[in-house]
């Protein structure tokens, strides 16, 4: 089954509202040939709505970098879906970060997916492990964990909307990187064949899995050249438009359908 390869570029906490709309500015017209590809970006919430406006008439898409999973209330600093659905068509979650730094856990993960889908968008849902769980061989059941408490009551027709991203913790921000065939055997194992026992084939035949991790022009076609990788969440190489423009070309060569 041919799926549509995705390349989002996650910015973290990066770029000011003005920095975020120069740069898609720059780069939209580097990458609208590339139309077999989906290109996707994911600034700050607050450089959002700058972004959604500079990205109309071109085929870009925004992300947000996360969503609360309830519509409105005393949730402090938090966002629903129906504040971001004007803007974006992507909100990204469960990201290590966000399981490190912000107390995210499988549930919650689970909640904010099944918002995001009420609410008419895109969860793009990383998992993946620690370098410790790893070298332990640990991987493949605590991935497949993941995926299985992620997709907990989702329904089968939802899931033509849901993106997940593996991304090894042990690779992120390190500089270090999952060879490719590894990536591909994990992606295979832990998340394709989980959501084929969760749902069916046409569903895990489907559904589009991300690699990131240290993803960079000198290894995307690593990545892209294996069978059960549709794509990259790209953090540090989607800062700079030459370097993000060249993962999405790189995408579309490989992955040319």
């Amino acid at each position: 089954m041919a799926r549509r390869p995705i390349i989002c570029g996650n910015w973290k906490m990066n770029k000011s509202p003005d920095e975020a709309v120069a740069f898609v500015r720059e780069l939209a017209p580097k990458v609208q040939r590339f139309e077999n590809v989906e290109r996707v970006v994911a600034p700050t919430f607050l450089a959002l709505t700058g972004v959604a406006e500079a990205l109309k008439g071109t085929e870009l898409k925004a992300a947000a970098q996360d969503g609360h999973w309830a519509t409105d209330g005393a949730y402090t600093s938090e966002v629903s879906a129906a504040m971001l659905r004007p803007f974006v068509s992507y909100v990204i979650i469960g990201h290590s970060e966000c399981r490190a730094y912000l107390n995210e856990t499988d549930d919650t993960v689970n909640r904010k997916a099944k918002a995001i889908l009420a609410g008419g968008l895109r969860p793009i849902i990383a998992v993946g492990e620690s370098l410790a769980q790893n070298e332990a061989g640990e991987t493949i059941d605590f991935v497949r964990s993941q995926v299985s408490a992620a997709l907990e009551g989702i329904s089968a027709s939802d899931m033509a909307n849901v993106v997940i991203a593996y991304e090894p913790i042990w690779a992120i921000g390190t500089g270090r990187s999952a060879s490719g065939e590894m990536a591909d055997a994990i992606i295979k194992s832990a998340l394709r064949d989980t959501v084929r026992a969760l749902y069916d084939d046409d569903i895990a035949d489907g559904i589009r899995i991300q690699y990131g991790g240290s993803v960079k022009p000198g290894n995307m076609e690593e990545f892209m050249s294996q069978p059960n990788i549709d794509g990259a969440l790209v953090g540090g190489a989607s800062l700079q438009v030459e370097d993000f423009a060249g993962l999405i070309e790189i995408a579309a060569r490989v992955k040319g359908q």
